[in-house]
């Protein structure tokens, strides 16, 4: 019995010493997981961008300038068509850019079949990833809240800061509102734009009168957008969107020889006293409305986001400002698409 209870006591001695000298290791393992925890559960910052045929540069530059000015953990989502998803793939893989954490999201035109009125006065206005953003929760849907950006932006701020902009309760969206900012209204009056609901909606039609909507409210621009997903389904905001859409091919209410194309005016109806607002100096628009019309350089310096929105693009020729865009063009590996300037 004796030398029973000693092995059993040796055995217990054993068992204790094992435990000890194994706990070390699994202590120092689980610190280490802790440690990189908080990068780990740091908290992403979706970014959506459209990589259109023939324009895909602008999304290069737009994802360099932002990729470059922050710190923060951006998750691009860069949505094409099926035959452009293979381009851009190559262009960032093949590039500085091989370092982002992206996306690529195929966007089907169906969806858009029977919504859109054909208009020939400018048809590069009804492509169909102009509407993308009619459709973020159904493109981006594991998000609560995520950033829009038209491609012909750049960044020169840090993106952290824009996406910390505060939506009012109820609010699915925020933009930045066309007459916020007192130093573009010079620019606005001199070269004839439009900062109002008669610059987008055809008043003489009885279904925009009967919104209610004064023809002077100062319009929004949705080309920078900080969106609530959450809100915008509850809301089910995509099919008021959609709605507006099919009764502008039915009755024609807007156009895109308006001020806006017509992507902007279902998003003006839809949110008018609706959304919030964003820092006006991270929305410095109107750079493509005119080629001979600029902004001061120390203005610019100031502006936190650049928007060349109008007909004269920064990859293309006329257009002004075209260094700062130029400071964040990543050439094609491809060679597919190519600058165009004087000298070309």
């Amino acid at each position: 019995v004796n030398q029973i209870l000693l092995l059993l006591l040796v055995l217990t001695v054993c068992a204790i010493l094992y435990n000890k000298v194994h706990q070390a290791p699994a202590a120092l393992k689980n610190e280490a997981v802790d440690l990189e925890s908080p990068e780990e559960m740091e908290e992403e910052i979706p970014v959506v961008i459209c990589a259109a045929a023939g324009r895909m540069g602008a999304a290069v530059a737009a994802i360099s300038s932002i990729y470059s000015n922050t710190e923060a953990n951006v998750l691009f989502y860069i949505v094409g068509m099926k035959t452009t998803i293979p381009h851009i793939r190559k262009w960032i893989e093949n590039s500085k850019l091989k370092e982002i954490k992206f996306k690529l999201v195929e966007f089907n035109p169906m969806v858009l079949r029977g919504k859109i009125r054909q208009d020939a006065s400018r048809p590069e206005l009804l492509q169909p990833l102009n509407f993308v953003r009619f459709y973020l929760p159904l493109l981006i849907p594991k998000h609560e809240k995520v950033i829009y950006l038209d491609d012909d932006v750049i960044v020169q701020g840090d993106i952290q800061e824009l996406y910390d902009t505060r939506l009012a309760p109820g609010h699915a969206a925020a933009f930045s509102d066309d007459c916020d900012l007192p130093s573009t209204h010079e620019m606005v009056r001199s070269v004839g734009m439009q900062n109002t609901y008669m610059g987008f909606l055809d008043y003489r039609k009885q279904a925009v009168r009967d919104l209610g909507i004064s023809p002077s409210s100062c319009s929004f621009n949705p080309g920078v957008i900080v969106a609530n997903l959450t809100e915008w389904k509850h809301q089910r905001i995509t099919k008021q969107l959609e709605k507006w859409m099919q009764r502008n091919v039915e009755e024609n209410l807007y156009s895109s020889t308006l001020g806006g194309g017509v992507a902007t005016p279902p998003m003006l109806i839809v949110f008018y006293e609706k959304h919030s607002t964003i820092n006006p100096m991270w929305h410095i628009r109107h750079l493509g409305w005119s080629p001979d019309t600029r902004y001061s350089e120390h203005f610019l310096q100031e502006a936190k986001l650049l928007h060349w929105n109008g007909r004269y693009k920064p990859w293309d020729y006329p257009s002004v400002h075209t260094d700062l865009w130029e400071n964040w063009f990543i050439p094609d590996p491809s060679g597919k698409f190519k600058l165009t300037r004087p000298e070309s």
